[in-house]
């Protein structure tokens, strides 16, 4: 473990020693504590390193601290007299309830910034400013100039490179515009390029779960260690690793990357496939919820990840939704492990929805292959990027899937690319047990 916070040491004395520490400082200078961060609250490695850099990237495993250090970070610029600020988040929903509601929980009451929500603008009494963001709408960085930033888990950015890019106009206020950067890895171009030291003067900060052990609840640290140490999964999410290829993965990131699209063309067809989870419990699998489209180019893409956890009816609704919202053509249904209860809930919802049934006679690696060798051919995009969906595609091989669980995003992604592209999948020597198409109005490869 890394060295400790001086917070961290005092908890760890004995009591009667904790005890006699602690009555060294009046209670005006205890309470001065839960605000000080460089002096007692912050581990050595969670404060800004010296030196001439312009981008910090903290890349760190979950529950390392990482939104304390950027909101440390943003209030110890504003301290030293920083006015403009930029705050980019995944989602409007992260930006407002992790960003924001960080920024204003580090200042003793009454000494915070005003928040204004929608659009997101904080406002603090020395007169500095800092608007929000996020990377659904790179568009909206046109225009505006700051002096810092805070970009919080851009590793999970639906348009990750774009928004960066757009970014960086920004930042040319002041006499040394910086950044932050706090991200779980990934292995996408940016975070690679990033890491190289191929966007600007970088310094980087790498931090595992565990160095931040005594402020997790041990609950948490027992079921993640139970289940993910050792795993690939929890070398990302736990050790902060920017991992390469899996040996013998159906799926490169980098070939992801490679036709990866911003905009979403003009398309023919549009499916929504949806993979219910057999249980609804704490631990079940996810329900994949994948909308794929064919263009006029006769190219495939992923348009939607729309998966979920809850009842029957949280995912049917999800489904119907994403139906709805993009003017789907038809919704695809795996009844192998449901039978007629998927489509019966769909049915309850809404009758008469235009529903493919598809029936599973092949092990999930044997179905996805074909839909691989599209990748590879260059014919299907991702428009904007699916970090969940992606990892899990990544996590797949020509043996089976290496990941946590049952890849529910990436079985919904084939069954929706085979009822695109039908041509791609080979027969097997049982037709009556061949998926179901409706081949009306399809691309036939």
């Amino acid at each position: 473990m890394k060295s400790q916070s001086v917070a961290e040491r005092i908890a760890d004395l004995p009591v009667a020693e904790r005890n006699a520490a602690l009555k060294a400082f009046s209670d005006k200078e205890l309470a001065e504590l839960l605000y000080d961060w460089r002096g007692f609250l912050a581990r050595p490695d969670q404060v800004a390193p010296d030196g001439d850099w312009s981008i910090w990237l903290v890349l760190a495993g979950r529950g390392w601290g990482k939104t304390e250090v950027g909101a440390q970070w943003i209030k110890e610029q504003i301290a030293a007299g920083v006015k403009s600020i930029a705050l980019v988040a995944e989602t409007q929903k992260d930006l407002e309830e992790v960003m924001v509601k960080r920024l204003l929980d580090i200042y003793p009451p009454g000494e915070g910034p005003k928040v204004r929500y929608k659009p997101v603008r904080l406002s603090w009494p020395c007169g500095a400013e800092a608007l929000g963001y996020n990377g659904t709408e790179p568009e909206q960085l046109r225009g505006p100039e700051f002096e810092v930033a805070w970009v919080d888990e851009i590793a999970k950015y639906r348009h990750s490179r774009e928004t960066w890019d757009m970014l960086q106009f920004c930042m040319r206020k002041g006499q040394h515009p910086r950044q932050i950067i706090t991200t779980t890895p990934r292995p996408i171009e940016l975070v690679k390029s990033l890491v190289g030291g191929n966007e600007g003067k970088i310094v980087v900060t790498r931090g595992s779960t565990m160095d931040n052990k005594s402020n997790l609840a041990a609950p948490f640290i027992e079921k993640i260690q139970a289940r993910y140490a050792g795993t690939r999964l929890g070398r990302q999410e736990l050790n902060g690793e920017v991992l390469g290829d899996m040996p013998g993965a159906l799926w490169q990131q980098g070939a992801i990357d490679l036709y990866r699209v911003r905009d979403m063309p003009k398309l023919e067809r549009i499916v929504v496939a949806v993979d219910p989870a057999v249980t609804d419990t704490e631990t079940s699998d996810e329900h994949g919820i994948i909308a794929a489209g064919v263009g006029e180019d006769q190219r495939g893409y992923i348009i939607d990840d729309a998966s979920t956890t809850g009842s029957p009816v949280e995912w049917a609704r999800r489904t119907i939704s994403t139906f709805d919202r993009l003017q789907a053509d038809a919704i695809v249904i795996e009844i192998n492990q449901g039978g007629d209860m998927v489509r019966h809930v769909l049915d309850s919802i809404r009758p008469n929805l235009p529903i493919i049934e598809v029936r599973a006679t092949r092990g999930k690696h044997v179905r996805a292959e074909p839909i691989s060798a599209l990748y590879e051919q260059g014919r299907v995009s991702h428009v904007g990027s699916f970090s969940e969906l992606e990892n899990q595609m990544t996590m797949m091989t020509s043996s089976g899937y290496q990941g946590e669980g049952s890849p529910d995003r990436l079985d919904a992604a084939v069954w929706a690319l085979t009822e695109l592209f039908p041509a791609m999948v080979s027969e097997v020597s049982e037709p009556a047990q061949m998926p179901r198409y409706r081949t009306s109005g399809a691309w036939m490869g």
